[in-house]
């Protein structure tokens, strides 16, 4: 346990880490002691509520408290979701999920040389369909999902230091990211959307080595028939759903604008996205996940 004066913008706040076994929960727990947060690691979901006072007590209501549970059974999670629904710590909760493909979490945990807590007799493998049978309800309600497929310790921290670090955090936080479909779609998406409706870069050999990014490249895709009027009705959309989270507590969106690649449509249409939701007033960070593999 540690203890530290807290973010400003986090006073009071209480951070449920949880998520797959090898998905970095340990990581973003010592990130978020970095950041000031009263961390408690490894602590059993019932007890939150204890922990909670204590610090109350010791420290005040305003410093902010992290705790971070892994999946020891069912029950367990029974009672954080019960706790966190009833409103029992008394705090503004936000709720991060870490998640992982599973091969990389098999290739995680047989480098730590370490079994998954539920493979029993079991492969490794075994243990990690049974932990995702128990997260699934709690990974759907969860205002934060971080996917550490192909980040390493550094992007992580950086993830975390983004969303609890800054001492005038903003109303929402919004990622746009882009990505190629031939590499599957990103898994904490809350919204997805398809630029294979436009003509695509590649075929054009003055544009093909350029990157959404270039300034030719943008111009083009923006200039394709459908492509305004699909700016114009996404964004708007976005951001009325955007209202609604705030409405209902979340503090986090992200937006997966997709191509067969990842190199033209999606990164000029996720820097535009950005740039319109930007100006709209909601804190917007584009970011392109396999922009470089081709």
């Amino acid at each position: 346990m540690t203890s530290s004066s807290g973010p400003t913008s986090h006073r009071g706040e209480l951070v449920v880490v949880t998520g797959m076994t090898g998905a970095g929960r340990s990581t973003a727990a010592k990130e978020l002691e970095d950041l000031g947060f009263y961390v408690v690691d490894n602590m059993p979901p019932s007890l939150v509520p204890d922990v909670v006072r204590l610090v109350d007590g010791s420290l005040g209501p305003d410093q902010p408290i992290a705790v971070v549970v892994d999946v020891r059974s069912g029950s367990f999670f029974q009672a954080l979701q019960a706790n966190l629904a009833q409103g029992a710590t008394g705090r503004r909760t936000t709720l991060v999920f870490l998640e992982a493909t599973d091969d990389v979490l098999v290739r995680r945990q047989e480098a730590a040389r370490r079994p998954h807590p539920l493979q029993g007799s079991g492969r490794l493998l075994d243990g990690l369909t049974r932990e995702r049978e128990v997260l699934a309800d709690l990974r759907g309600e969860s205002d934060l999902v971080i996917d550490t497929t192909t980040l390493n310790v550094h992007q992580l921290t950086d993830q975390i230091a983004e969303a609890f670090g800054t001492p005038d955090t903003p109303r929402l936080n919004v990622t746009v990211i882009s990505f190629g479909f031939k590499y599957g779609i990103p898994v904490d998406a809350d919204f997805v959307a398809d630029m294979r409706f436009l003509p695509n870069p590649f075929w054009i050999p003055d544009l093909r080595d350029g990157t959404g990014r270039d300034v030719a490249v943008s111009d083009y895709v923006m200039s394709r028939d459908g492509a305004a009027e699909f700016l114009d009705g996404y964004v708007p959309l976005l951001a009325g759903v955007a209202e609604g989270y705030l409405r209902e507590g979340k503090r986090f969106m992200t937006v997966a604008i997709g191509c067969t690649g990842g190199k033209h449509r999606s990164v000029a249409m996720t820097e535009e996205v950005a740039r319109r939701l930007n100006a709209l007033g909601y804190a917007t960070r584009p970011t392109h996940r396999d922009l470089g593999r081709e």
